[in-house]
C-alpha cells in the first residue's frame, strides 16, 4: 500500500475507496489490532446494511497475494449507479507498482469474474482510461467487448458466465 500511496494515491482529492482507505489506515497495517479493524471494515463493505455515503453501493474487496506478499486488490461493485455505469464499472483493480507488468492484473480480473457471476453480475462492466493501454489489454484478454467511449473512459462488457 505504501508503494501505491507513493504514486500519489490517497491524496485529499483521491475520492476512490482505495484513496479513502489510504488516508484512514496508512501507518496502521503493521499493527495487528488496527489491521484487524481494517479487515472488518473491508469485509463490511459487501453487506447491504453497512452505512455508506450516498451513491455508494455494496462492494466486495479481494486481495491478490503471493504467500504473505500483497500484490494488489480488486473491487467488485454489486450494482451500478449512473456514475458507475458511465465511469467506474463493476470491477476495478490496482496492482502495486513493483508487481506490475507480470500478468497479475489479467489473472486478477480472471479470478474476479466467477465472484461477480456469483453476485448475479453477468456481464461485468469494466472501464479504463482510453490512454491506459495495459489496462485495456487486461480487459480484452479477459474477453471484454468494447461498447463505447464516454469522455476519457473506454467501457467494456466482460462475460462472467463462462468464468471458472
Amino acid at each position: 500500500m505504501e508503494e501505491i500511496r507513493a504514486e500519489g494515491r490517497g491524496a485529499p482529492d483521491d475520492d476512490t475507496s482505495l484513496g479513502r482507505e489510504l488516508r484512514a489506515y496508512t501507518g496502521q497495517w503493521d499493527d495487528p489490532e488496527p489491521f484487524s479493524r481494517y479487515v472488518e471494515y473491508v469485509r463490511s463493505l459487501a453487506l447491504d446494511e453497512t452505512p455508506r455515503p450516498p451513491a455508494h453501493v455494496p462492494t466486495t474487496v479481494l486481495w491478490w497475494v503471493d504467500g504473505d506478499e500483497f500484490l494488489g486488490r480488486l473491487t467488485i461493485r454489486h450494482r451500478l449507479t449512473q456514475w458507475l455505469l458511465d465511469v467506474g464499472g463493476h470491477i476495478g483493480y490496482d496492482v502495486r507498482p513493483t508487481a506490475r507488468r507480470r500478468g497479475h492484473a489479467t489473472a486478477m480480473l480472471r479470478a474476479a469474474l466467477p465472484v461477480a457471476r456469483d453476485l448475479g453480475i453477468d456481464p461485468a462492466l469494466v472501464t479504463c482510461d482510453a490512454d491506459n493501454t495495459p489496462s485495456r489489454l487486461v480487459i480484452e484478454r479477459n474477453g471484454g467487448v468494447l461498447e463505447d467511449r464516454r469522455g476519457i473512459k473506454l467501457r467494456y462488457w466482460v462475460p462472467c458466465s463462462h468464468a471458472s
